[in-house]
C-alpha cells in the first residue's frame, strides 16, 4: 500500500500504524498465523495502551439478564440516579471474536455521560466457541428483557430504548433493529452505529483501498467472519446492509472513519435508509481508522467530537 491513505492522518496515529505494519510483516515472515489467543490479545493490548481516560459515573453495577438458554452478564451505567433517564443498550465491537465489557468500560462510561442515558453494556458470547447466532441471541435477549431487569433495580429510567454498537457490535445492533420491525413490544427509539460491520460479503471498494496497513486488515476481517459464521450461513442474508427495511426502522446515526475498510458499507447503509424514507445521519471522520475510540489517547479531539455528536443525536 502506498503512503497516500496516511495523508492527513494525525502524526501519532500514523506512527502507530507504521509500527504495527512492520511488526505484522515480521510476524508473518516468522510463520505466525492468526489464532483466537493472539487476535484477542492484540486488541486488548492496544485498548489498554491508548484508552486510559476513565471518567466517573455515579452508578456502575453488574447484573445478569436471564435468557432462554444463557444468562447474559451486563454492566449498567447510570449517570444521574436521581433522574429517570432513557436507556441505551451498548454492544461492543471486536469482530464477534474479541472484546468484552471490561475492555470497553471507559467507552461505555463516556457514552452514558454524553447521551445521559442508563447505558447497559452486554457481555455477549463470542465466537468461535459460540458462533452465530449465539451472540446475536444474547443481545436480542437483552433488548427484549432490559426494562424488566431495570424494574427490579432501584434505578430511575424511562421506557425509551436506543441501540449503540461499534464494529461487530454495530452489526448486532443493526440486526436487532431490523428484527424489531417485526417484533411486537420491542420499540427501538434511535440507533448509533460506530464504524459498523454491515456487509459480511465485503463487497465495497473501501475494503481494497484500506484493507492493508490501516489497523483493520482484510485478511483479519475474513478470519473473523470465518470464526463467526461457521455453519455455512448465507453471508449476504445475514448482512444488515441487505436486510429488509420498513418505516418502523429507527432514526440512525452512522459514524465512519475515512481510512476504514468498512467505510463504504456504512455510507451505503445510510443511503439505503434514506431511500426508504428513514431518518439517517452520516458523520465522516477524516484521517481516522477503524476502532479509533479504542485509541483515544492518540486522537483525543476526534473522540471528544464523536461523543458530542452521539450525545446530541440521542438527546434530540
Amino acid at each position: 500500500m502506498s503512503g497516500e491513505p496516511y495523508a492527513g492522518m494525525p502524526t501519532a496515529l500514523r506512527e502507530l500504524l507504521m509500527r504495527l505494519r512492520e511488526a505484522s510483516r515480521t510476524a508473518v515472515a516468522q510463520g505466525r498465523r492468526l489464532t483466537v489467543i493472539n487476535v484477542r490479545e492484540s486488541f486488548e493490548t492496544l485498548s489498554r495502551a491508548y484508552l486510559t481516560r476513565v471518567p466517573d459515573v455515579a452508578v456502575v453495577r453488574d447484573e445478569v439478564i436471564p435468557g432462554p438458554d444463557y444468562p447474559v452478564p451486563v454492566r449498567i451505567y447510570h449517570p444521574d440516579p436521581g433522574q429517570a433517564l432513557p436507556a441505551a443498550l451498548f454492544i461492543h465491537g471486536g469482530g464477534h471474536v474479541a472484546g468484552n465489557v471490561a475492555m470497553y468500560d471507559a467507552i461505555a462510561r463516556k457514552l452514558a455521560l454524553a447521551a445521559r442515558r442508563v447505558t447497559v453494556a452486554v457481555e455477549y458470547r463470542l465466537a468461535p466457541e459460540c458462533p452465530y447466532p449465539a451472540g446475536l441471541n444474547d443481545t436480542m435477549t437483552c433488548a427484549k428483557q432490559l426494562f424488566g431487569t431495570l424494574d427490579q433495580l432501584d434505578l430511575g429510567y424511562m421506557s425509551r430504548l436506543a441501540l449503540i454498537g461499534d464494529s461487530g457490535g454495530g452489526a448486532l445492533s443493526a440486526t436487532i433493529a431490523h428484527r424489531a420491525q417485526y417484533e411486537p413490544g420491542l420499540d427501538i427509539e434511535r440507533q448509533v452505529l460506530i464504524y459498523p460491520s454491515l456487509d459480511y460479503t465485503l463487497s465495497k471498494d473501501s475494503v481494497a483501498a484500506f484493507g492493508e496497513g490501516c489497523l483493520l486488515e482484510r485478511q483479519r476481517i475474513l478470519w473473523l467472519f470465518d470464526a463467526y459464521l461457521r455453519n455455512h450461513e448465507n453471508r449476504r442474508a445475514v448482512s444488515p446492509l441487505f436486510m429488509d427495511l420498513t418505516r418502523d426502522y429507527p432514526p440512525t446515526l452512522v459514524i465512519t472513519p475515512q481510512c476504514d475498510p468498512l467505510r463504504d458499507e456504512g455510507i451505503a447503509y445510510v443511503r439505503r435508509l434514506e431511500q426508504h424514507g428513514i431518518a439517517a445521519r452520516h458523520l465522516l471522520m477524516p484521517g481516522l481508522v477503524h476502532a479509533y475510540l479504542n485509541l483515544e489517547d492518540l486522537v483525543p479531539e476526534a473522540c471528544r467530537c464523536t461523543y458530542e455528536a452521539i450525545g446530541r443525536f440521542l438527546r434530540d
